[in-house]
């Protein structure tokens, strides 16, 4: 497989590198990664639709080959998904397209899924492990109310949030991950071996904790109604180290019309453990939207 590359500009002067794979005649597919990944995390999965879609990857602000943004602020969703329109419409044109997300992609893309302004022009969203934090937060808010012991449980599993909040501390341990490191973490989550490595990941785990410094306290705090404005499918991964499936199943259904959502016995990195299943998932469910 060898992509096209480009070069993105943002609303506010950041520069993206961008790729896009296979037939330019075939559906438009976009995926966005998560945190502390790049668009390199999709490969396995490409490599399952690339006669299928014509596929586009980037690289958020601050991780891979995009630049990196001086301030916290910048990493905003508001700023995110004036992000992923700017790569639509420079390599898309004004053609729909569907959308497939990871773990931190997936958080950001809620806010364009949400957006009526790409009403029509998302035509499908499939969600993998990263829920929308306005919903979150509803969810929280109810638990703590009624089910207390629910929202501890959560707490709990998502400790890592209040780590990235740590002046200093949290940036500086990325420093010390090696691409073998991360890789040993990887096969423990996954129970696999040879899993890809992330040749970036010190400055990608670096700089993308500014993507929770700059949106949990705001979205947890004073969360908003979000409608989704597509059908969305998620991928539920059964031993998800990191995100409840309660943020799927009983939050989820409340804000999108048209819901459906597939298991996969897999922890958070289900894009690198099994990608064949994740790949079929999102080319079933966006091809029966594509004819739709």
């Amino acid at each position: 497989m060898r992509p096209q590359i480009h070069t993105v500009q943002t609303s506010d002067q950041q520069s993206l590198c961008a790729k896009t794979w296979g037939n330019e005649n075939n559906p438009a597919l976009v995926l966005v990664h998560g945190y502390p990944d790049n668009q390199e995390v999709w490969e396995p999965i490409i490599s399952e639709l690339i006669n299928d879609f014509y596929i586009v990857t980037y690289d958020v602000r601050g991780a891979g080959q995009s630049s990196i943004p001086k301030h916290v602020r910048d990493y905003r969703l508001q700023q995110l998904s004036l992000d992923l329109e700017a790569v639509a419409n420079q390599i898309l044109g004004e053609r729909p397209f569907h959308l497939a997300a990871h773990d931190w992609g997936s958080i950001q893309t809620w806010e364009s899924v949400t957006e009526p302004k790409f009403k029509d022009r998302i035509l499908s969203y499939t969600t993998i492990s990263g829920p929308c934090l306005d919903h979150a937060a509803w969810l929280l808010r109810d638990e703590v109310k009624s089910h207390p012991a629910d929202f501890l449980k959560k707490l709990s599993k998502s400790w890592y949030i209040a780590a990235f909040h740590i002046p200093f501390i949290a940036p500086t341990v990325w420093s010390f991950f090696t691409p073998q490191k991360w890789g040993k973490i990887l096969n423990g989550l996954e129970r696999k071996q040879n899993l890809p490595l992330n040749s970036h990941i010190s400055s990608d785990g670096k700089y993308g904790i500014n993507l929770y410094r700059a949106n949990f306290i705001a979205a947890l705090t004073k969360p908003r109604q979000r409608y989704a404005q597509c059908p969305v499918q998620a991928v539920v991964l059964m031993r998800d180290a990191f995100v409840s499936p309660d943020y799927i199943l009983k939050e989820m259904p409340k804000w999108v019309e048209h819901f459906e959502y597939v298991e996969v016995d897999a922890n958070h990195w289900a894009i690198l453990s099994e990608p064949q299943k994740v790949a079929d998932y999102i080319r079933q469910f966006a091809l029966s939207r594509q004819a739709a």
